[in-house]
């Protein structure tokens, strides 16, 4: 069988692959999917890959697979691992967190201020797939970003460097890395005036050297001996066809519940009401990311949130049977006590995610009396709750958690309204059509659609 595209989602411990058939034409076709273990550990993780593949084979009926592009994202070997720098945290640091969040990094450290002695030796620890430093508005402040550039580039590693600030430096950050084993990207400033963002130029240019990097990652040496086409970071391309989908049908979140992590990402300016009062500009296009909250490696975690006792009356059982449910806990429930036992903490992680990543109002008091203001993503005026990920595409119940989400707002929540509707993502190819979308934008928002049942 002859495929127009296969589009692979490489994780840290499954691969699967997606086949997609009449790209080029009106109506694109998913033709199916196959997985196997990602061999991340066995030093290539094109056999893990090509397991996938001959997995989509049977499953499509066909012992032959010819295609003629191969394209990828990946969060295998850690994903984008970041480290931020930059000059106030609330200011110049949150943009740049902003823009690697949304890009798909992993941060694994932030700054604000001038790197001490303990940051650096952490940064060399971390060893980080990219460096973002950032500071200063234009014309503004130049001293910290340039003092951090030097003690950055003292240790001469072999990693890419992305400078994101003020624009009077970019001359002296380039003489500072001249001599260096790191590379250099110059971007726009992400933070160029008070309360103004800018962080899609530094999104873009941290997934481009992602792709061109990450053959360096273990395990990742020999990927582009079969992947032909762009690789970015899984959590980045759920952003790109999230963005993608907010053009055609408006406003959305999307959330994808996982076994380490939640993601949760949303595409809203908010509306005029709430804008006037907000206190800190927020990026159209916003991810947050809860290492804390997975329904299988940080079980646990949350279920220590519910509570072992609410728990066991939740699912009717007595504290015993829910801790033999813990003991036995495997990656992909099978039967209804198990399901009903990860719709439980899936409930739990989503409505934690959505409280952490919506903004909310607050009410101050002055000499003039009480005034409202308004902080954080404003998510009032979204139309669509998009799930995808295993938890919220497979399990029974999957909708009524979504639905979950306006009615446990609080009278201070900036949440969506009970009115959004539920979307699932039932074929799980989001993160495969915001990979394919860099490409074929026309084909993947139709996939994406169909999968949406939009």
């Amino acid at each position: 069988m002859k495929v127009d595209i296969l589009v692979a989602e490489i994780g840290s411990t499954t691969t699967v692959v997606n086949a997609f058939n009449k790209i080029f034409e009106p109506c694109p076709v998913f033709l199916g999917q196959g997985q196997a273990p990602t061999s991340v550990l066995e030093g290539d993780v094109n056999i893990g890959l090509k397991s996938a593949i001959d997995n989509l084979k049977q499953s499509i009926g066909s012992d032959i697979l010819e295609y003629s592009e191969l394209i990828a994202t990946s969060s295998a070997a850690g994903g984008l691992r970041m480290t931020v720098h930059g000059l106030v945290y609330d200011m110049t640091v949150k943009a740049a967190k902003e823009a690697a969040l949304g890009a798909g990094a992993n941060i694994k450290q932030i700054t604000a201020g001038r790197l001490r002695r303990t940051d650096m030796k952490k940064l060399k620890d971390i060893n980080p797939n990219i460096i973002l430093i950032a500071g200063g508005v234009n014309y503004g402040e130049r001293d910290t970003a340039i003092d951090n550039a030097e003690k950055i580039a003292q240790l001469n590693l072999d990693i890419p460097v992305i400078y994101a600030g003020n624009i009077e430096n970019q001359d002296e950050i380039k003489e500072i890395f001249k001599d260096t084993k790191t590379k250099l990207y110059i971007v726009e400033n992400v933070y160029p005036k008070i309360d103004q963002l800018n962080i899609e130029p530094t999104r873009k240019v941290i997934q481009d050297v992602f792709e061109e990097h990450i053959i360096h990652a273990p395990g990742m040496s020999k990927v582009r001996e079969m992947v032909n086409g762009p690789i970015i970071p899984t959590p980045g391309a759920v952003m790109l066809a999230s963005k993608l989908l907010k053009e055609e049908i408006g406003d959305l979140i999307t959330l994808d519940v996982g076994g380490a992590t939640t993601d949760l990402h949303s595409v809203t300016e908010g509306s005029e009401e709430v804008s006037r009062i907000l206190i800190s500009p927020e990026p159209l296009a916003k991810r947050t990311v809860e290492g804390d909250l997975g329904v299988y490696v940080n079980m646990e975690n949350v279920v220590e949130r519910i509570g072992i006792n609410q728990l066991a009356l939740r699912l009717n059982l007595n504290e015993k049977e829910v801790m033999n449910l813990m003991e036995s806990h495997r990656p992909i429930p099978v039967n209804d006590i198990e399901k009903a036992f990860v719709e439980e903490l899936t409930l739990e992680a989503v409505l934690t995610a959505v409280k952490r990543h919506a903004g909310r109002f607050r009410h101050l008091f002055g000499p003039s009396g009480k005034k409202t203001v308004a902080e954080g993503k404003d998510l009032t005026n979204v139309k669509y709750i998009v799930g995808t990920g295993g938890a919220l595409t497979r399990l029974p119940n999957r909708i009524k958690i979504m639905n979950q989400i306006a009615l446990n707002n609080k009278i201070d929540g900036l949440y969506p309204k009970k009115q959004a509707k539920i979307l699932v993502d039932k074929k799980y190819i989001m993160a495969s059509l915001g990979v394919l979308s860099k490409k074929y934008p026309e084909a993947a928002l139709k996939l994406l659609k169909e999968s949406l049942e939009i």
